[in-house]
């Protein structure tokens, strides 16, 4: 398989037809070689439009890698910048992490499985990202320990943000959240405009497995 051509009828086919214009996405995209962050017999299928499950890797309950498309529009609606710092909650295969190591000047990504750190800290040395921080822990509430953030980043989905991530952004920082319950979900781009305001803008009708330990909305019972 021509992986390279892979890469690029991916970039042109499904990312840009998706309205993925950004430059620096598209050359991060480009230069992160996707085909490495996958479970070996999912190897020719890294650049398909599809989540592509991971492995069941100690305690790992289904994680799967979000579609390449998703992966960039998620970054482009960040709008990134060369110096931002970015909390990325949920590291799983590290090809976000590794992304986001191209677009910003810090990047500090949580992830609860510990065997899945353990796999992004080869591949990502190996690509020589040493503005990365992997921790392993519950991210669910944010990360306070580092921040705050100009940005952050939930692979997984939560049914109501909690607070602690808004909280945890800079005035004028950005989280991005995929927000609701199966099978309606929305990708929401959340902004603090000041210490205490903060904006919200729904972007796109998507659907993706939930994050861990996450609160569930409340449910009245009558």
């Amino acid at each position: 398989m021509n992986f390279d051509q892979a890469r690029f009828n991916m970039i042109e086919s499904q990312i840009r037809t998706w309205d993925v214009l950004d430059q620096a996405v598209l050359d991060a995209v480009a230069a992160v070689k996707r085909e490495d962050f996958v479970p070996e017999q999912y190897r020719e299928l890294a650049f398909a439009d599809m989540q592509i499950p991971l492995g069941r890797v100690a305690g790992d309950p289904g994680e799967v890698m979000l579609t390449p498309k998703l992966e960039a529009r998620m970054l482009q609606e960040l709008a990134l910048s060369p110096g931002d710092k970015v909390l990325e909650v949920g590291t799983g295969s590290g090809y976000v992490t590794a992304l986001l190591s191209r677009l910003v000047s810090q990047v500090v990504s949580v992830e609860i499985v510990p065997g899945f750190t353990e796999l992004a800290q080869g591949r990502l040395q190996s690509l020589g990202a040493n503005n990365v921080v992997l921790e392993v822990g519950d991210g669910a509430n944010g990360w306070e320990q580092t921040g705050p953030y100009d940005a952050i980043l939930l692979t997984g989905s939560v049914p109501v943000l909690p607070v602690a991530f808004k909280t945890q952004l800079k005035p004028g920082g950005r989280v991005l959240a995929v927000i609701g319950d199966e099978p309606a979900m929305t990708a929401t781009l959340i902004t603090r405009v000041t210490e205490s305001e903060y904006s919200s803008r729904g972007l796109f009708e998507t659907c993706i497995p939930p994050l861990r330990n996450v609160p569930h909305r409340t449910r009245f019972v009558f």
